[in-house]
């Protein structure tokens, strides 16, 4: 008669049996690059027109610009003075692009000649180009949420309130804007026809103060980066079932997906970048934590190389007295403190 194996027993064999079904995934991706770009001013989104080869980083402070950069190289190609914006967007067909600032900017993409301002209500601060309507969608934490404007002309074409802080969003071509709703705990969904909201989906108490959010079109799962607590929740983008819920690093403020490799990536500002990969529509693992740098809390993906763009500098030490409650961040972001003169960096992570 064979002995009877204890629970322990069973649970070693189990975890064994499922560790030579299938490996635990390792993934390559390192820091190719960490160039240093310096310039006074702060910072938040960062952006690649991959169809031109730039990249736009937005400055603020007393000598508020867009810098734009070689994509590839990453030396300065120019700016767009006068700009104090969170981040750019570009569309393709038209070669416009656009500011989140207040007024909008718009400008030739492929000179970087300003062609006009537009006026706006609320608070710029995500941006997204839909490549499909043609239509750019500026983001307010304050009403109205969501802006819409014709990427030919730049006329706005509406505005929809969406009831909470938006902090990134994604659109699947098909009429849906996808926006994660930061105080609210939630994706809104937006039919971009009608701008009203069609949809919300509830993050169940699983990803809280959702701020970076991507999108798989072809197996419809949307990839919601999480700061309280700090995972990265996959969800059914047709139903907004939570499909599951991977860690991720703490003070994430952004996400991207690469339809190429299935990977979804998520920056988190205490230094690292967190890979997930999509086994199937319904299955997920933790590839890989790269190693970045302190504060490189956002990012954009270059499809063309499958490289992923961070930006960052050197912090001093946090001060010491409590923040006014206007200059503490939200909950899950690493407080930090001034940044050090010219040592504003771009990193390149890639394989």
């Amino acid at each position: 008669m064979r002995p009877r194996l204890t629970a322990l027993a069973l649970a070693v064999a189990l975890s064994a049996s499922l560790a030579h079904a299938q490996p635990p995934l390792v993934g390559s991706y390192k820091v190719l690059k960490a160039e240093k770009a310096g310039g006074d001013g702060g910072f938040d989104y960062v952006y690649a027109d991959v169809a031109n080869r730039r990249l736009y980083v937005p400055r603020s402070g007393s000598t508020a610009r867009i810098a734009v950069f070689d994509l590839d190289t990453f030396a300065p190609v120019g700016l767009i003075a006068g700009v104090n914006g969170h981040g750019a967007a570009v569309d393709a067909k038209s070669g416009h692009g656009f500011s989140s600032s207040k007024p909008i900017a718009m400008w030739d993409a492929r000179t970087l000649t300003p062609i006009k301002t537009i006026e706006v209500q609320g608070y710029p601060d995500g941006i997204l180009a839909d490549a499909v309507s043609q239509r750019i969608f500026i983001l307010s934490h304050i009403a109205p949420n969501v802006t819409a404007i014709d990427a030919v002309d730049g006329s706005v074409i509406g505005t929809v309130d969406i009831g909470g802080a938006p902090e990134q969003a994604v659109t699947d071509g098909k009429g849906h804007l996808f926006v994660d709703v930061e105080d609210k705990d939630q994706i809104a969904v937006v039919d971009t026809k009608t701008m009203s909201v069609s949809a919300r989906f509830s993050l169940e108490g699983k990803c809280g103060t959702p701020a970076g959010l991507a999108l798989d079109i072809k197996t419809h799962v949307l990839f919601a980066a999480c700061r309280n607590p700090a995972v990265m929740a996959m969800i059914n983008s047709d139903t907004g079932k939570i499909l599951q819920v991977l860690p991720i690093g703490v003070g994430v403020d952004g996400a991207a997906f690469n339809p190429a490799t299935k990977e979804a990536f998520s920056s988190q500002g205490d230094g690292t970048l967190t890979i997930i990969k999509e086994l199937s529509p319904t299955r997920f693992a933790l590839e890989q934590t790269v190693e970045t740098k302190l504060g490189a809390k956002t990012l954009t993906l270059d499809t063309k190389t499958g490289h992923v763009v961070l930006i960052t500098a050197q912090f001093g030490p946090p001060p010491a007295t409590p923040q006014p409650a206007a200059q503490v961040g939200p909950p899950g972001r690493p407080r930090r403190g001034p940044m050090v003169p010219d040592s504003f960096s771009i990193l390149v992570v890639g394989k």
